[in-house]
């Protein structure tokens, strides 16, 4: 399948960057697949699926940042 923004060919679950990080069985999948469980993640919920982690930099201290805690949360929404 052709992506339709880039006209470049779509990855297969194997060939994504989280693959190498859940998918494979060594130890150190073993210890990303842990961590996540430990956060109350099911493999079912991230197996063969990209993984996207959303940095926040906000704090109560940082006036500058203050609009990124709702942002973050947009974003959340919108991925």
């Amino acid at each position: 399948m052709v992506h339709l923004m880039t006209s470049k060919p779509r990855k297969t679950a194997e060939q994504l960057r989280s693959h190498r990080w859940y998918g494979v069985q060594d130890m150190r999948s073993f210890g990303h697949r842990s961590r996540t469980a430990q956060m109350g993640y099911h493999r079912s919920e991230y197996a063969g699926k990209p993984v996207v982690a959303i940095i926040n930099t906000w704090s109560d201290i940082n006036p500058c940042h203050s609009h990124f805690k709702q942002r973050v949360e947009e974003v959340k929404r919108g991925v």
